[in-house]
């Protein structure tokens, strides 16, 4: 298995910053980056969310979409031509919070997408 072939690093860097610009508008196209299907979970700062629908009624439920942040270090890892791995830390806007970020991703008839996802919170700084 080749671990970070190039075109697949870059394709997997792609899909992660479309996740990162559908985050911060808080458009429809976060729900095209998540495997629709019931095993896919994601867990949040303060939720545990299992299966797609979940993820997707989270999201649709949420004014405002997320809080305005600035990824600080992010390390994007492929395996083989349709696994891979993103891990971020990130600072909310006005330095309140640093969080972190993985996402596992699997390439699915050729397109990315999160099978799962946990975010949280190192210091709250309000």
């Amino acid at each position: 298995m080749k671990v970070d072939d190039p075109s697949v690093l870059a394709e997997l860097s792609a899909a992660f910053a479309d996740y990162e610009r559908a985050l911060m508008e808080n458009t429809a196209a976060l729900d095209r980056l998540f495997w629709d299907a019931p095993q896919t979970v994601r867990y949040g700062v303060g939720e545990n969310l299992y299966g797609f629908e979940a993820i997707a009624a989270f999201r649709r439920a949420r004014a405002g979409g997320a809080p305005a942040r600035t990824l600080t270090r992010t390390v994007l890892t492929s395996f083989g031509d349709a696994f891979g791995q993103a891990s971020t830390e990130y600072v909310r806007t006005g330095g309140v919070a640093i969080g972190r970020q993985s996402q596992t991703w699997v390439k699915f008839d050729g397109a990315w997408r999160i099978v799962a996802a946990h975010v949280s919170q190192m210091a709250d700084f309000s």
